[in-house]
């Protein structure tokens, strides 16, 4: 560290020779004071000496006290926070689209919280467990199951991505934190092609050459097939749930909500994994071809949780772990 060298006449020791000089004076003319405008200027100049001597102090003390400034943090200009939740268990229930009818639905396979069923509510959810990271995200996952012929094949990688983008900056600062208890259904279950209404994609994992697709790939031995799907990111402001499970949501346009759906929450993001690959004819869903995948999302994350992550991750616009932190 490079020092600063100290003036060759510090204020300090100008002041300590003043009053020498001073106190000598007046021993060697005692019995003569000098003129009054002589002792003004004398008693000017020791305050100058003071006022000079604080300062010097002063600012020792505050250079002595400031901390050593902090290097900034490396963070990535990303809208991002995420959770992990591992597989939990397979039933055919649908609490969103089938309430109150364990086995009215196909095959689900199940995410997060552990407790899932057809007769789960909020009240339910919040005194489960959860498999994801962070465990304080409570909120339910799930998706038809998929079939590698006839037998079941739960996803490895279970990913679920909180995002801003799909809007401009400003909205992005604008999001708020989903209301608790929301609910939203993405994907269509009933397609019948791979364009009708579906936004699901297949992918192979660290395989770019392979095109992806509403249905399934064929990928490389030694691939895993994924599945990308993206919720919708505008909500009404007002309903938790619609009749068609889809209407209170919706996707943005031009960069930002429509007045139908002003309020701008997280983009939900759902990645899993299979560890499957080659001829994608022996794949199904419990719902049907590739094209059919949909996923459902019950929103259980602690309040305050999930307020700090929208807050610091996504409004701020920097890309956070599982811990919501950078």
């Amino acid at each position: 560290m490079i020092r600063a060298h100290p003036p060759t006449t510090s204020p300090n020791r100008s002041a300590v020779l003043f009053f020498r000089q001073r106190r000598s004076g007046e021993d060697s003319h005692r019995r003569t004071p000098p003129p009054r405008r002589y002792r003004t200027a004398a008693l000017a100049a020791a305050a100058l000496a003071l006022t000079l001597l604080q300062a010097t102090t002063g600012s020792a003390s505050a250079g002595q006290a400031a901390p050593a400034p902090k290097a900034a943090a490396d963070v990535v200009r990303v809208a991002e926070f995420l959770a992990e939740c591992p597989y939990t268990h397979r039933a055919p229930d649908d609490p969103i689209v089938f309430p109150g009818l364990p086995g009215a639905s196909h095959m689900h396979s199940f995410f997060g919280n552990d407790s899932t069923n057809g007769h789960s509510d909020l009240a339910s959810l919040e005194k489960a467990r959860s498999t994801c990271s962070p465990d304080i995200d409570l909120s339910s996952y799930w998706v038809p199951t998929l079939y590698d012929g006839n037998k079941e094949v739960e996803p490895t990688g279970t990913t679920f991505y909180y995002l801003g983008e799909g809007v401009r900056d400003d909205v992005i600062r604008q999001i708020k934190p989903f209301p608790r208890g929301l609910r939203i259904v993405a994907g269509n279950a009933k397609a019948t092609g791979p364009n009708d209404n579906t936004i699901s994609r297949w992918s192979c994992l660290h395989h770019g050459e392979v095109n992806p697709s509403h249905d399934f790939v064929n990928c490389p031995s030694g691939a895993m097939l994924e599945s990308y799907l993206d919720f919708p990111q505008c909500w009404n402001g007002k309903d938790l749930d619609s009749p068609d499970h889809k209407s209170h949501m919706s996707y943005p346009v031009n960069g930002g909500c429509p007045a139908s759906h002003p309020v701008p929450v997280p983009k939900l993001r759902q990645v899993l994994r299979y560890p499957v690959n080659g001829d994608p004819s022996r794949f199904r869903l419990a719902s049907g071809p590739g094209y059919t995948m949909h996923g459902d999302f019950f929103n259980v994350w602690p309040e305050a949780e999930l307020a700090q992550r929208v807050r610091d991750c996504i409004n701020a616009i920097i890309k956070c772990g599982a811990d919501g932190t950078p």
